[in-house]
């Protein structure tokens, strides 16, 4: 883990009625919705980088 995020107690309320729609989504399994989230991150985290990359110059 390269970041460690701290919630407040109204983040923390938040979040945790997201993750449990998106387990709700996965039938109640909550392997399934953390794999989706790290799938999910993963996508992000690649646009992320490719925003923030200096850009080539094309010639």
């Amino acid at each position: 883990m390269d970041h460690i995020v701290t919630l407040d107690s109204r983040q923390e309320a938040a979040l945790q009625a997201v993750a449990d729609r998106l387990i709700a989504q996965h039938k109640g399994d909550a392997v399934k919705a953390l794999k989706e989230m790290i799938v999910l991150n993963g996508h992000l985290q690649e646009r992320l980088d490719a925003l923030s990359s200096p850009r080539r110059a094309t010639r």
